[in-house]
């Protein structure tokens, strides 16, 4: 490239060819902002050599990493980074019109800031009719406000941070941990800034079956769980909050009535529907593994299937 790059993205692949070949085009549609970024795409174990769609595209540099994870994926392309600014998506990631200019503007106005999680939207197969997968995940699978404002952290489907803030903090966690919930809370801990910047966008897949959610949730749940412990009291809490959630539906009923995530009778109704069936899995879910089931072993098997 013939300038420093002003920002170095890091998108960790495997097994994703068209996936990535698509999130490489609308990135490089970001070259008509003119401000120069590297791309870093580091392959995870892939059956089939990303090579040749990585080489169709302007300033793609293509790394491998052979330790299993997004984690120990992102870490290496952090690691080889020329930029002073990191940006982190997924290889399944649409970046938006303005994505580019829109982290740039805010981390060059604002220099007390840290850290920025961009939004994350759901990327449709038919905008005028969203499957009730794809309406429920518009509302609640990727909530960036929420996640920095009341948990600390950004997703790292769209997140960008100073790199001498990054290797400060240290690396992301392997494939058995929440990689970017943990590093995230840890970089807040230790007083650097995060903020929502809504400008900055990308679309994502929603999953196509409620196998899919439900693998999502497993693993979700089976980490929640391990934090347990044998603390008797924290079992009870558990068991609280299982309940709560069964119910939760009807108090969410108003929110999806009100959300500005989907448009429509329609779309809020499907999005109510599946939320109530995702709750009451998550619900049974977390008895059964107060009551019975191992959460390693869990967690184990969404890693198999993941």
């Amino acid at each position: 490239m013939s300038a420093s790059p002003q920002l170095s993205v890091v998108i960790p692949h495997l097994n994703e060819l068209d996936n990535l070949h698509r999130c490489l085009a609308a990135l490089d549609a970001q070259r008509a902002e003119g401000i120069p970024f590297e791309i870093i795409v580091v392959d995870n174990g892939s059956t089939v050599d990303p090579e040749p769609v990585c080489s169709r595209f302007e300033g793609v540099r293509l790394e491998r990493e052979p330790v299993a994870g997004p984690g120990p994926a992102r870490n290496r392309g952090a690691g080889v980074a020329q930029a002073e600014l990191l940006a982190f998506i997924d290889a399944d990631c649409v970046v938006q019109p303005g994505w580019l200019r829109a982290i740039i503007n805010l981390m060059d106005k604002r220099p007390e800031i840290d850290l920025l999680a961009g939004d994350i939207g759901i990327l449709m197969t038919d905008p005028a009719r969203p499957s009730a997968i794809e309406a429920y995940e518009s509302i609640y699978s990727y909530r960036a406000r929420l996640y920095v404002e009341r948990h600390g952290f950004a997703a790292t489907g769209n997140m960008a941070v100073r790199t001498r803030v990054f290797r400060s903090v240290g690396p992301f966690g392997g494939i058995s941990t929440m990689e970017d919930t943990e590093w995230g809370r840890g970089a807040t801990a230790k007083g650097h800034r995060l903020v929502y910047l809504a400008e900055a966008q990308v679309l994502t897949p929603s999953c196509k079956t409620f196998g899919e959610l439900a693998r999502r949730w497993d693993r979700h749940v089976a980490h929640e769980y391990c934090k347990v412990g044998a603390d008797p009291l924290a079992r009870l809490r558990w068991l609280v909050v299982s309940a709560m959630i069964c119910i939760s539906p009807l108090a969410e009923s108003l929110a999806v009535l009100r959300t500005d995530r989907v448009s429509g009778y329609r779309s809020r109704s499907l999005a109510l529907i599946c939320l109530t069936r995702v709750r009451f899995y998550r619900a049974r879910r977390m008895l059964g593994l107060a009551l019975h089931w191992n959460s390693a072993a869990l967690l184990a098997t969404w890693n198999r299937k993941s």
